[in-house]
């Protein structure tokens, strides 16, 4: 094989090896890479199967296989590039074209950047958690040990999000509701109704570039921003209705009304809102408290996890706010349609009620929660175990939160749809776990080998 050389220093002819001919040495080091250790470590096929992904039988062939797309999403995750940067690094990396099982000339580079987010699309159609997950655990049971000791704790994944106060909210909503208007009124022949949109705009930008306003100024300029987007909204739906459009079929117009509605409640008759929206983009999106020193409340989707053997599964996810605690049966659940019996089990206080000791001690689960009563035979020992339980939970598991989050994409969700996130939590969580396993794997052979 030829040896490295210097192309600005190199007086002699450089024979550049074509990938096509010797496909197999690119190969062979690709499969020694973390990325082919991610390759060896996914069941496509199976995979494949579970999003119900076939090869279309008519008009021109995709650039990607079904098993390309879904190699894309990890590779995304694995890169931690943007759309257009992971396109542009795919034409020239000859690992992320075998990773993707495709070859891309040097003078037929991909120029699309919105491939990437058009396969998400179509991915997120598809996906089933369950079904999923199930495919990848039968897979990498045989990597896995201590398969009866289930580690259980939630997080929040969070959107990328402005931080949300009332005013931007009833900004936002007033902007897009006179820009709506002056739309609608051109394409009907109208004239644009008066209103004073330019003096709150004027007072809104004033308030904004103040460092710190009075409480007087905000209540002010709040009431004013609440009754101008009451009348801006009911002038909207009369000029929709007379234009043929029905306001309920206008998905942003109802998201802008239900924000008047719980704004005006709250700010006039004290009433806290249900639900509450925080963005007109995703109006799926909740303030979830998490009561940390850092962040108070987290704006993205909660999920309660488990883990084996240093893998997680996504046991719930959900946009709404929810008590982890109520989790720890189907937890249990989970873990046994995966791995079977549970027999022990680590998780933070917040799981320990008194219904979860019960379901627990009926199965004969042996936990790291604090006792409540008198001490038992073995109390000693059971201390010792509850002890190595709560360490292996708070440094594998809780860490495991911190590595998908800074390595993986996870920290800050850029999807702009409520099915896109749930994939880009998907293909985070379980790109950390296919290099996990991959590196097993690599291990193994290796000492097969020696």
């Amino acid at each position: 094989m030829a040896k490295i050389q210097r192309l600005f220093e190199s007086s002699l002819p450089i024979n550049f090896l074509s990938p096509q001919s010797e496909l197999s040495l690119y190969h062979q080091a690709f499969l020694s890479s973390d990325l082919g250790k991610i390759y060896q470590a996914i069941p496509w096929q199976e995979l494949v199967k579970s999003f119900g992904l076939k090869n279309s039988l008519l008009g021109r062939p995709g650039i990607f296989s079904p098993q390309g797309k879904l190699g894309l999403m990890f590779l995304k995750h694995y890169s931690q590039l943007s759309d257009h940067k992971l396109i542009e690094q795919l034409n020239g990396n000859i690992y992320y074209q075998l990773f993707c099982g495709i070859w891309i000339p040097p003078d037929q580079a991909l120029k699309n950047g919105k491939i990437v987010s058009s396969i998400r699309v179509e991915l997120s159609k598809a996906l089933s958690i369950e079904d999923a997950q199930l495919v990848l655990a039968c897979y990498w049971k045989p990597h896995l040990k201590d398969q009866d000791k289930l580690l259980a704790d939630a997080t929040c994944y969070e959107s990328a999000l402005r931080f949300p106060t009332d005013l931007k909210l009833l900004w936002e909503s007033v902007s897009w509701s006179y820009d709506q208007l002056n739309w609608i009124s051109k394409n009907l022949g109208l004239r644009m109704p008066r209103s004073k949109y330019l003096k709150w705009a004027a007072r809104y930008q004033s308030y904004s570039r103040k460092r710190k306003a009075r409480i007087k100024e905000k209540r002010s300029l709040r009431a004013g921003l609440l009754r101008l987007l009451q009348k801006l909204l009911a002038i909207l739906e009369d000029r929709l209705e007379e234009g043929g459009i029905i306001p309920e079929d206008y998905p942003r117009f109802e998201t802008v009304s239900k924000v008047l509605d719980q704004q005006w409640a709250y700010f006039f008759e004290g009433i806290k809102p249900k639900a509450r929206i925080v963005s007109l983009a995703k109006p799926y999106l909740r303030p979830i408290v998490r009561g940390k020193e850092v962040k108070a409340i987290e704006f993205g989707a909660k999920v309660n996890k488990i883990q084996i053997d240093g893998i997680n599964f996504i046991e719930h996810l959900s946009f709404e706010a929810f008590n982890e605690g109520t989790r720890l049966k189907a937890s249990v659940r989970l873990s046994q349609k995966l791995f079977g019996k549970v027999r022990v089990l680590g998780a933070d206080q917040i799981y320990a009620t008194n219904a979860n000791r019960k379901y627990c001690t009926k199965r004969k689960i042996r936990t790291d929660f604090r006792r409540k009563g008198r001490p038992g035979k073995f109390e000693d020992q059971r201390k010792i175990l509850a002890k190595m339980i709560t360490k292996e939970r708070a440094s594998r598991l809780e860490g495991s939160f911190g590595n998908e989050k800074n390595h993986y994409l996870l920290k800050s969700i850029r999807a702009r749809t409520k099915k896109n996130e749930i994939l880009w939590i998907f293909f985070g969580i379980h790109t950390a776990n296919a290099l996990n396993i991959g590196r097993r794997i690599h291990q193994k052979t290796l000492k097969k080998a020696a």
